[in-house]
């Protein structure tokens, strides 16, 4: 079925702009605005919508293709401008280090209903039948091993790019697990749709929203919680010596612009800090692109489209006197 007749059935992610409008400028509006671009299809999806919000503002905005980490250094240096999906729960030190030299701010949630985790498949729970326990996954090691982990069981992580989350905690748990990072977004979704098919063992570390977990059966692994005793206080959790010995914390996904940007574009940085994005919206729009093999321009035209009252509304808001 095409994203567009699913449309009808997704909730309004975009908010109308309440209370007072306060008339803001355009600003440098023959300057173009640079929005990065990272390497999963969530994150495109969100970066194109509030560029094409912008666009629809009368702004210019070009893609640029970044590294999750580096990018918030061309941010602190004014070269790139905004993110629109950063993940609490995988921050990069860069980030930190331009917050705190205040050449980057965090301008609010993006909405997201969130989480990561490890996951696999449920036919997994056929070789380790006390999953989703860690322990009993610890104890399961080896079912979950290939030829370049044995005897160790194999976790494929994040592409390393994105950090090493899976193989940070499990190090810290003492899991009997060797972590190897994936090439790309698609390279896990790949390997995971491989296993299900040939039922072969796999462990992962994934994330959601994402279109694959309304595809295929999946669970989570039950780690110790992932409060902030676990991430500050070495003594409590499993390992008396580490910190992180747990799942992850709960996420919240936010946007990040350069520090200059409402001086530069006023307009533009109140539509940005406005600009919200549903879950189900955007994982309907991921199966439409990486299932179903539609065009993201064609997906995001379509959403659009059916918001343009509400991105009507949000830009007169931002206009009007």
């Amino acid at each position: 079925m095409k994203f567009r007749s699913m449309l009808a059935a997704t909730a309004m992610a975009i908010p109308l702009m309440t209370g007072s409008a306060i008339a803001l400028e355009m600003g440098a509006s023959d300057e173009p605005i640079k929005l990065t671009m990272n390497e999963w299809t969530g994150t495109q999806l969100s970066t194109r919508v509030a560029g094409a919000i912008l666009e629809k503002a009368g702004y210019n905005v070009e893609y640029v293709t970044a590294g999750y980490g580096p990018q918030f250094i061309a941010m602190g240096d004014g070269e790139l401008h905004g993110v629109m999906e950063v993940w609490t729960s995988n921050l990069p030190g860069q980030f930190h280090e331009m917050e705190d030299a205040g050449t980057v701010k965090d301008i609010g949630g993006l909405g997201l209903d969130a989480r990561e985790g490890v996951l696999y498949p449920i036919h997994m729970k056929e070789l380790c039948p006390g999953l989703p326990d860690w322990e009993a996954l610890n104890a399961c090691a080896a079912k979950f091993a290939t030829v370049e982990t044995m005897p160790q069981g194999r976790l494929l992580d994040y592409p390393a790019d994105w950090g090493s989350p899976g193989k940070d905690r499990f190090e810290a748990m003492g899991m009997n697990f060797q972590a190897v990072p994936a090439g790309s977004e698609g390279a896990l979704i790949t390997e995971l749709e491989a296993s299900i098919a040939k039922k072969s063992p796999l462990l992962l570390t994934f994330w959601q929203p994402h279109w694959a977990l309304s595809e295929y059966e999946t669970e989570w692994v039950a780690l110790p919680p992932g409060t902030d005793e676990c991430y500050n206080d070495p003594s409590w959790g499993v390992n008396p010596n580490a910190t992180g010995d747990c799942d992850f914390s709960a996420t919240r996904i936010f946007k990040v612009t350069w520090s200059g940007f409402d001086d530069k574009w006023p307009r533009a940085g109140e539509l940005l800090a406005q600009f919200t994005f549903d879950a189900t919206d955007q994982q309907n729009m991921m199966a439409a692109i990486d299932t179903r093999g539609e065009a993201m321009d064609d997906v995001v035209a379509a959403y659009m489209d059916s918001k343009s009252a509400e991105v009507d509304s949000m830009i007169a808001a931002a206009t009007a006197k």
